[in-house]
């Protein structure tokens, strides 16, 4: 079997995913930036077009390359903007799993791209790919997350705690680190049976704001 993932374009009804490539730094760099991303993220603040040029030519092909994860870069379908990153790490391949995070660029959310993207993801996971097992951590506050998680189905196996490391502002300006919660959840093949008609149910994607 395979150690490495190939490089793809998934494609949705509004989105394509596919790796991330120079033209994306300007539109990276921006989403980075968000007050939302950094308090929920450990990317470094502030995030410079040097640091999203980086992680686009060296650290997600070696990712790749090396068998770890994959970063895709998720754009819309009719006008090909970043609209945010699905990002696969910590994979195993013996145990055919790995963990999958999302993050949405502000301007994005609202429109259940986050998790468009993450069930078209789950779904080439377990069927191209023969995985048995995603695994998605949140932060206890993050409800805007935890949501897009049920939303394609995922079963919360427990609390990991005091075991996340999020940000806060202080009174001037500076980021701090605040310690919390990690809500563990897990995404298993069988969990996809009916998403997608449950979805449509419901009027489609767009019932929560998605933004990571």
């Amino acid at each position: 079997m395979t150690s490495t993932f190939p490089d793809i374009s998934i494609s949705t009804e509004r989105l394509v995913l596919r790796a991330l490539d120079e033209d994306d730094i300007p539109a990276l760099a921006e989403m980075m930036n968000d007050e939302m991303v950094a308090a929920w993220t450990s990317v470094p603040q502030p995030f410079t077009e040097d640091g999203a040029r980086t992680w686009i030519t060296e650290y997600a092909p070696t990712e790749r390359t090396a068998g770890r994860g994959l970063d895709l870069a998720v754009t819309e379908f009719l006008t090909q903007r970043l609209v945010g990153i699905i990002q696969l790490g910590k994979t195993n391949w013996h145990v055919r799993s790995t963990e999958l995070s999302y993050i949405i660029a502000p301007w994005a959310r609202g429109e259940g791209y986050a998790s468009e993207a993450a069930l078209a993801t789950a779904q080439w996971l377990f069927g191209d790919q023969k995985f048995e097992r995603i695994e998605l951590r949140t932060a206890a506050d993050n409800t805007a997350s935890q949501q897009v998680a049920q939303k394609i189905g995922c079963i919360s196996e427990g609390v990991l705690r005091n075991a996340c490391i999020a940000r806060t502002r202080t009174e001037d300006g500076a980021w701090v680190d605040l310690r919390t919660d990690f809500i563990v959840w897990s995404l298993l093949p069988e969990d996809l049976e009916g998403v997608g008609e449950q979805l449509a149910d419901t009027g489609g994607f767009t019932s929560f704001s998605d933004w990571n």
